[in-house]
C-alpha cells in the first residue's frame, strides 16, 4: 500500500513539475547566451568589461592596463577633482530662507482670498478697499523674488 501511494501522482502535479523544468532550462540558456555575447564583445574590443569597470572606478592596477585606459583614468580623476572643487565653492542659503519665501507666498494668497470672500471687500484691513489687493500682490511678489536668490 505504501508503494502505491508513493508512486501515485496526479497529472496536474506532473505538468507543473515539467513546466518548472522547462522554465529553468530556458533561463539557463538565456544566461549562457548572455555570457557568450559578453565574451564575444570582449574579443571584439580586445578589453574585458571587468577591466573597463575597474578603470572607471579607479581600482585598476596601473601597470596592467593600456595607455588609453591610463589616460581615461587620468581624465576621470581630473573630472572628479573639478566637481569636488565646484561643490566646495557653492554657497547655500540659511535654513530659514525657504520657509520664509514659501510663507510669504502663502500669506499673500490668503490675503487676496480673504479680500475677495469678505462681504463688500472689508477684510483683512477695513476702510482701504482695493488696496488690500495691492498689499496681497506685494507680499506675493516679495516671496517670488526671494525664489530667484534660492541656492
Amino acid at each position: 500500500m505504501a508503494d502505491t501511494e508513493l508512486h501515485e501522482t496526479d497529472s496536474e502535479a506532473q505538468k507543473d513539475w515539467q513546466a518548472e523544468d522547462a522554465v529553468k532550462t530556458s533561463d539557463d540558456a538565456a544566461q549562457n547566451d548572455a555570457a557568450e555575447k559578453d565574451a564575444a564583445d570582449d574579443e571584439n574590443y580586445g578589453v574585458s568589461m571587468d577591466k573597463v569597470e575597474a578603470v572607471l572606478n579607479a581600482t585598476a592596477d596601473k601597470k596592467d592596463i593600456t595607455p588609453q585606459m591610463q589616460r581615461m583614468m587620468a581624465r576621470q580623476a581630473e573630472n572628479t577633482r573639478r566637481v569636488e572643487e565646484t561643490i566646495k565653492g557653492t554657497k547655500s542659503n540659511p535654513r530659514w530662507f525657504v520657509p520664509l519665501f514659501c510663507a510669504l507666498m502663502i500669506i499673500g494668497l490668503i490675503w487676496a482670498v480673504v479680500y475677495y470672500l469678505s462681504p463688500g471687500g472689508v477684510w483683512p484691513i477695513p476702510n482701504i478697499g482695493a488696496w488690500n489687493l495691492a498689499i496681497a500682490f506685494a507680499i506675493l511678489m516679495v516671496g517670488f523674488i526671494m525664489t530667484m536668490w534660492w541656492r
